[in-house]
């Protein structure tokens, strides 16, 4: 039988074994695009656990799988790390009420987790560390018709499931022609194998970092932030919303030819009842004029952007204070009818989110996957009683999902956007005079018109088709689909564009990222206003963003 100590330390092994090779882990994702953080996801899930049950003295199993799960629920990040939690949770309801452990306690239990995050999954693929969860449990059951030992039962579980590991490229040809096997299955085994140790022979594996480094030429991005960190342009965010006069058939266009004389930042949508704009200008007056002569205004706000930024950099310093102390998070009274958090990196992207709407802003994105507590938090903040998150990553939409059941004073709505640019177009479409669903059927639509370019490097050596990519080689993502390779990011942001722009878009709107310089982008707008600016409005945003030199959007 297995008691509540021996889980205990289990689940610690397992979290030390994995954390011990996640660099190892990380580096089996096979895709160019710097993502490859499964170990880290997965090894920062399993630790919120460790951490938990480290100065804890449980009763008994139960206990402690109530623990690890309510700990790695909060501290999911990624998919594989939200699915890492899952067979956990599952796991803490098969064992719900026990003392002690039997070996058939354990594999009905690990079986319900499996069944969880198979549920969990919208389309289930094989060759993941589902299958290699699932084929561990299969073997598990199947030797219950001759064994009761738990810890023979774990070993042959272990054992199922490293075959299974190996069987991960017959499954995904992806894996296959990259000669790897799959990386969140690599991790789970990894896990099951900690856990192994302590229920086997009674030893904790201890945490010893690899010694295994992989050199990445970035240092593109290390330089960027403070060159220009502190420079705001213009003065004044305004915003306003203009129903439109139906007897005056101006073109909206011209508005924001002309908002572009007087500013920048600008962002603008229309329709046949409203004009709905944001730009950053030095004339706010100015701006509202010329909007006057659409027809009437019905929202207006203007807000002094460098006392903005004075006021951040003061909350900021508050903020760490608060981190250092390790404070209880902040629970605002939900006072308001709606509230927003959205996911963002980069100091441009998060002030431009926080123009539009959004209170509060979770500091994650590419490889720097928030956990479903740093969302919690944001969404505990805000005082809304409904809360709309925009997660603006496909690899956060798992972890932005379990925050929902864990919230009971406020509801939570999570509106699946992909990329940065859908979270703007949704934000943009909001109508505070529209029900919730109303609003999420129109911000899922706005984002799902949204075209969305980004330039990155590659992280690792790679191939697209017949075209092998070295490391640090400049790419291009059509709507997360390598498209092109260059050797500049400018080069290969001409290269993109010309492959996502048409005759039946209207609008373009560039964000450089931190390792861009003003030069640069200049460069780069130009570049793009003489090849198109006969077909498409080009809007220009310093969004600071980290990994993607360049972000835009195309609609």
């Amino acid at each position: 039988m297995i008691n509540g100590e021996t889980l205990r330390q289990a689940v610690i092994s397992g979290a030390n074994n994995i954390s011990s090779i996640k660099a190892r882990i990380n580096d089996l994702n096979i895709f160019p695009v710097p993502d490859g953080d499964t170990g880290t996801n997965m090894s920062m899930t399993i630790v919120a656990a460790a951490d938990a049950l480290k100065n804890a003295d449980p009763a008994d199993v139960s206990e402690v799988s109530r623990m690890t799960a309510s700990a790695m629920l909060r501290g999911a990040r990624g998919n594989s790390g939200v699915i890492t939690s899952l067979l956990f949770r599952g796991i803490s309801k098969g064992l719900e009420g026990k003392g002690e452990a039997s070996g058939s306690d354990l594999i009905h239990a690990l079986g319900m987790g499996v069944e969880a995050a198979y549920n969990a999954v919208t389309k289930p693929t094989e060759g993941t560390i589902l299958t290699v969860a699932r084929m561990g449990y299969e073997a598990g059951l199947e030797a219950l018709e001759t064994e009761e030992d738990p810890a023979v039962l774990w070993e042959i579980v272990c054992d199922a499931a490293a075959e299974a590991l190996e069987l991960t490229p017959t499954m995904l040809p992806v894996l296959k022609k990259a000669g790897v096997v799959d990386a969140g299955g690599k991790g789970i085994l990894t896990i099951f194998e900690g856990m192994l140790s302590v229920f086997r022979d009674g030893v904790v594996i201890e945490f010893e970092e690899e010694a295994y480094v992989k050199e990445t030429d970035d240092d593109f991005f290390r330089s960027a932030a403070a060159e220009f960190d502190s420079v705001i342009n213009f003065t004044y965010c305004t915003e306003f919303i203009v129903g439109r006069n139906q007897e005056f058939d101006g073109d909206p266009n011209d508005l924001r030819l002309y908002l572009e004389t007087i500013g920048d930042s600008i962002v603008m949508v229309a329709d046949d009842e409203i004009i709905k704009v944001h730009v950053h200008t030095e004339q706010p007056g100015d701006a509202l004029q010329r909007g006057l002569t659409y027809g009437q205004l019905l929202t207006v706000k203007i807000e002094n952007m460098k006392e903005q930024h004075k006021k951040a950099k003061e909350d900021n310093d508050k903020a760490k204070a608060k981190a250092e102390k390790k404070a209880e998070p902040t629970v605002a009274e939900p006072t308001e009818e709606f509230g927003f958090v959205a996911v963002a990196a980069g100091e441009g992207l998060c002030n431009l989110f926080n123009e539009l709407g959004c209170l509060n802003v979770v500091s994650g994105g590419q490889s720097m996957n928030p956990s479903t507590d740093d969302i919690l938090e944001a969404v505990l903040a805000t005082p809304a009683k409904k809360v709309f998150v925009l997660p603006n990553n496909k690899n956060i939409i798992m972890a932005a999902e379990q925050t929902v059941a864990l919230v009971e004073d406020r509801e939570v709505i999570i509106v699946p956007t992909r990329t940065i640019p859908q979270g703007l177009s949704a934000m943009l479409v909001f109508d505070p005079d529209c029900d919730a669903d109303t609003n999420v059927d129109n911000m899922l639509q706005a984002a799902k018109n949204v075209a969305t370019g980004q330039v990155t490097f590659a992280a690792r050596d790679s191939e697209f088709g017949a075209k092998k990519i070295k490391e640090g080689e400049i790419i291009g993502l059509n709507n997360g689909k390598l498209t092109v390779t260059s050797s500049t990011p400018n080069k290969a942001l001409y290269k993109l564009a010309k492959s996502m722009i048409n005759k039946e878009m209207s609008f373009v709107t560039l964000i450089s990222g931190e390792g861009v310089s003003e030069e640069e982008a200049a460069e780069a707008v130009e570049m793009l206003e003489n090849k198109f600016e006969d077909q498409v409005d080009i809007t220009y945003i310093k969004g600071d963003q980290p990994i993607y030199y360049y972000i835009f959007s195309v609609e």
